[in-house]
């Protein structure tokens, strides 16, 4: 089953599963994809042991390793999303954690505004009081 789930994650980048399976299936995954980072025929054939699907491995090799070659680990991301009408049983999602937009453009604002933020609304009001007469000139500059 973990092996069919790992499959499915690697080639939809997304899941809905349970809680439970999520991280089971997270403990499966993430050794394979710090497997895949370097491409020897070795960890080709580790990871081929562990899934059983051709069209999944090269995908890892191919796709997902070089998107999360510098990521020292944490490569998948379970977010839950409540419980199932049928059975309650809890829901959650489980994500490659590169292949979100949302969440990594979110990442990357709030650390260069934290930081550049205030120093650049500084430095970027500078300029605007610079340019404001440069423009005039240049207005007075064609009406002569």
């Amino acid at each position: 089953m973990l092996a069919n789930m790992a499959c499915s994650l690697i080639e939809h980048k997304r899941i809905n599963t349970t809680v439970a399976k999520a991280k089971a299936l997270k403990q499966f995954v993430e050794p394979l994809v710090t497997k895949s980072k370097e491409d020897t025929t070795h960890n080709r054939r580790i990871v081929m042991s562990k899934l059983r699907q051709k069209d999944a491995v090269a995908e890892l090799f191919r796709d997902v390793a070089v998107k999360v070659g510098d990521r020292p680990g944490g490569y998948t991301r379970i977010i839950k999303l409540g419980n199932r009408l049928g059975d309650n049983a809890d829901m959650a999602m489980i994500e490659l954690v590169d292949y979100n937009e949302l969440y990594n453009l979110g990442s990357t604002k709030k650390k260069s505004t934290r930081r550049a933020g205030k120093k650049t609304s500084s430095a970027a009001a500078a300029p605007k009081k610079e340019d404001a007469p440069v423009q005039e000139k240049k207005a007075s500059d064609e009406e002569e």
